[in-house]
């Protein structure tokens, strides 16, 4: 394929993920992560049962309205539906991207200052061109790799920093060479005490180093996707931060690192409640900004599908009524255009 072939296939892509109300969903849970929130909710988690769950929230009536991609884990990129139709071609039908998740999950990050610490990389470079290309010739258009960096008082370091920036860039550059456009997912954890000042402080260095390792790669930044976490106090922090004050300073922290050459940025949701994550999303798109600011969340768009779900075909019409119901509301936030009236209204037709 051409230099041009290649690049006119980035721009058709990005051109889809990144129009104004649509979000991406990510659907990519491993095996083991899936399982857990089965179990939570009572559901057996074998290969059928995660096909059809899945199955279930693509084919939700009118969804397509809302969302432009769905990332696939591996398994589900090659599992066939009950109509018989690989999961891509399914979603092409629909006129949604199909997109898979390609790293290998995270391992530890060895020879710390202080051996104390426990922080992570991400693996999955080796052999990472020849997979693309499968994925590629299955109907992958995007991908997704994800670095997490934990906050505590003395992390992350900057060996964690550097290291997972790296990484991300060398994922990125691949990928664009495949013609696939890469999710680059810098993932500040919130599963600890920290203040919300505190991940601000450390969001800025974590995003100033990863555009920096995407330009000595020579990555073409208008053919990615950010997908960064927002800047919000920890789950156990005593004082939680406000709608107001966790949009603010994730604009900041935005506006000082990530150039205007980005085409979209598609928050996750991190943990965060299905309302927090609209309303934080809805607060920022009241801002005219140099990017268009939308979604890629997995629980923060699955949860109350898949507690109604339960494993149950009879409860399917129900489960993708809630699914529609956030899918609706948070696209309605990537245009700054939602009120918390909206969810009791939502309710009341889901009911």
């Amino acid at each position: 394929m051409t230099a041009n072939a290649t690049v006119n296939e980035l721009a058709s892509t990005i051109k889809k993920l990144a129009i104004k109300g649509k979000g991406i969903l990510a659907a990519d849970e491993s095996v083991p992560t899936i399982t857990k929130r089965f179990q939570a909710n009572g559901i057996e988690s074998t290969e059928d049962s995660r096909r059809a769950y899945r199955e279930m929230l693509v084919t939700t009536p009118g969804c397509n309205q809302f969302i432009a991609g769905i990332i696939l884990f591996e398994e589900t990129l090659n599992q066939t539906t009950s109509k018989g139709l690989l999961f891509p071609q399914l979603l092409n039908q629909l006129d949604i991207l199909p997109g898979i998740k390609v790293d290998k999950g995270l391992i530890p990050l060895i020879n710390l200052e202080n051996p104390a610490q426990k922080e992570e990389i991400t693996q999955g470079l080796d052999g990472l061109p020849e997979r693309l290309a499968d994925y590629k010739s299955k109907g992958a258009r995007f991908a997704k790799w994800r670095a997490v960096y934990a906050i505590s008082q003395n992390t992350p370091s900057t060996l964690a920093i550097q290291t997972n920036a790296e990484i991300l860039a060398r994922y990125a550059a691949i990928c664009q060479q495949q013609g696939i456009v890469p999710i680059v997912e810098p993932e500040v954890l919130i599963d600890s005490d920290h203040t919300i000042a505190r991940c601000e402080e450390v969001s800025g260095p974590v995003f100033h180093a990863v555009f920096e390792a995407l330009y000595r790669h020579h990555v073409k930044l208008e053919y990615i996707v950010l997908k960064p976490s927002m800047v919000i106090s920890g789950k156990t922090c005593a004082q939680k931060s406000s709608v107001q004050e966790t949009a603010d300073a994730t604009l900041r922290i935005l506006q000082q690192t990530v150039p205007s050459a980005v085409p979209t940025i598609n928050f996750l949701s991190g943990g965060q409640t299905s309302l927090q994550a609209t309303a934080h999303l809805n607060a920022m798109n009241q801002h005219v900004l140099p990017w268009n600011l939308s979604f890629s969340y997995a629980r923060a768009l699955q949860e109350d599908a898949m507690k109604i779900w339960a494993g149950k075909a009879e409860n399917i019409p129900a489960a993708q009524a809630a699914f529609y119901k956030r899918a609706k509301l948070n696209s309605l936030a990537a245009k700054g255009e939602y009120t918390e009236m909206m969810e009791r209204e939502a309710a009341a037709l889901v009911a």
